[in-house]
């Protein structure tokens, strides 16, 4: 009777070799697949949030700016309707308003109209309210917008001063706000320190713009953009930016009829 013995041998240190090395392989393709794919994955909620940002913002100036001078009655008027700073916020008395500049080099605009709940959305006791739905005890309605950066978390936002006085963030990432006036018999619209006091009743639109940037630094290389003024510009941080604009008529003011305006 024959006995068969099966032998049996180890992997040699060459093969050990190889398969660990196959396996690095593996998982280094593996995590540079991941990085990337997690990388257009930021990309694109950042993409999207600066175009929610940028939409919103532009949606709460222009419903504002729409209503400048409301009154509820033709037969009425509202002092100091529309008033607004280059390179900085509104500051002082309603009816007598002046600038204060600010280091974001953000525009400011004042917007006075009735207070109603018409042209306001009321509160839940149906009292008329400002835009930061604080209630509104005045026959006037007064919203302040600018840009700044915050004070706690050092990212930029714009701004409402509402009739209260309280100055709060409504938008997050918006580095800078720009505003020009349309007058009439300007061929152009106009920078508001171009504008006379005299002459902001005049207003009939405006061209708002604004700047948005991105919530996280993607990577330490220079940034390029376009800036409300339609020049190139570009930045150190990494931070992309984006930029947004609407032309605005203001429904209550007798010379909108500007065909450009929306």
């Amino acid at each position: 009777m024959t006995t068969r013995i099966l032998s049996s041998r180890g992997h040699t240190l060459l093969e050990m070799t190889i398969a660990l090395a196959l396996g690095m392989v593996i998982v280094v393709a593996s995590l540079s697949l991941y990085r990337a794919q997690r990388a257009a994955f930021d990309r694109a909620a950042d993409t999207a949030r600066i175009h929610d940002a940028g939409s919103i913002a532009l949606d709460r100036l222009g419903q504002q700016i729409q209503m400048a001078g409301f009154a509820g009655s033709r037969n009425a008027s509202v002092e100091a309707s529309m008033f607004g700073c280059a390179q900085g916020r509104v500051v002082g008395a309603d009816t007598a308003a002046s600038c204060e500049s600010l280091t974001s080099r953000s525009d400011g605009v004042q917007i006075r109209h009735f207070a109603d709940t018409v042209s306001t959305w009321p509160s839940t006791g149906g009292v008329p309210t400002d835009c930061l739905g604080q209630a509104v005890s005045d026959s006037f309605v007064t919203n302040r917008f600018y840009a700044k950066a915050s004070s706690s978390t050092g990212e930029p936002e714009l701004y409402c001063e509402g009739s209260g006085k309280q100055a709060q963030p409504i938008v997050e990432g918006i580095e800078r706000f720009r505003v020009m006036f349309w007058l009439t018999g300007s061929p152009s619209a106009l920078d508001a320190s171009a504008v006379a006091r005299e002459r902001w009743r005049d207003v009939y639109a405006a061209d708002i713009c604004v700047v948005v940037r991105c919530f996280s630094p993607q990577a330490k290389r220079r940034t390029n953009y376009v800036d409300c003024t339609g020049v190139p510009a570009y930045a150190d941080d990494g931070r992309v930016r984006q930029t947004f604009w609407r032309r605005v008529a203001i429904r209550n003011s007798p010379w909108a009829t500007f065909g450009g305006a929306q």
